[in-house]
């Protein structure tokens, strides 16, 4: 099988990918590409010509090209049905671990993503400090969200649907890795920390931390 991702160290949506990879015991050629080197090597023409929104990740299978995190990781869980599932079997929790990786990845993620933080402190010209305070801000707006969401559920003993990951911890894990690296402060989150221990534990997660890429810096 030729598969390939495209990558980046820090990027939590190529991050989402690579644990849904690891769960699903299916190897990939991790190909970098580093978004803030010489300008982004997402820009380069090479790269635009791979997905046009430059963007990462993006997903090479045997001849198929698909960007999009969430949709990779769909796409995972329909041509990869006899491994390790992403989605529960009920159509309810379905539903609910659908729901749940959404709120990360469009209400939270968006609004911290990399090109977002730069036209802030670039065109806009905002300080550092603001920076800050507009990530703390949307960040602590979504991740109280979550935690309600989880709290309700009863998901605080075992994982965010059910006894098993699925893509709402694909998206969680990465999410609460951002969130730490801009200070964010996450002890009002109990449940969210809870789940991230049992997450972390697993060797699907810890190969596809940053720290543990072949690009990280």
């Amino acid at each position: 099988m030729d598969r390939t991702l495209y990558t980046y160290f820090r990027s939590s949506a190529s991050y989402r990918v690579r644990i849904a990879l690891n769960l699903k015991s299916l190897s990939a050629h991790h190909l970098p590409i580093h978004l803030t080197r010489g300008g982004g090597e997402q820009f380069n023409a090479a790269f635009k010509a791979v997905n046009p929104s430059r963007l990462v990740p993006v997903l090479m299978d045997d001849g198929l090209q698909i960007s999009q995190s969430l949709a990779i990781l769909e796409y995972l869980e329909e041509r990869y049905p006899t491994t390790t599932p992403l989605l529960p079997s009920g159509l309810v929790e379905r539903a609910r671990a659908r729901q749940l990786a959404l709120i990360v990845a469009c209400d939270i993620h968006p609004l911290n993503n990399l090109r977002v933080l730069k036209y802030l402190t670039g065109p806009l010209a905002v300080s550092e400090a603001a920076k800050l305070d507009w990530i703390g801000h949307w960040l602590g707006i979504g991740l109280s969200a979550m935690e309600s969401e989880l709290t309700a559920a009863g998901s605080s003993e075992g994982f965010c649907v059910g006894d098993s990951p699925t893509i709402a911890d694909c998206c969680l894990i990465p999410q609460l890795f951002n969130a730490r690296r801009f200070n964010v402060d996450l002890t009002p989150y109990p449940t969210m920390r809870r789940i991230e221990e049992r997450c972390q534990a697993l060797k699907a997660f810890q190969d596809a931390h940053p720290s543990a890429q072949i690009d990280a810096e």
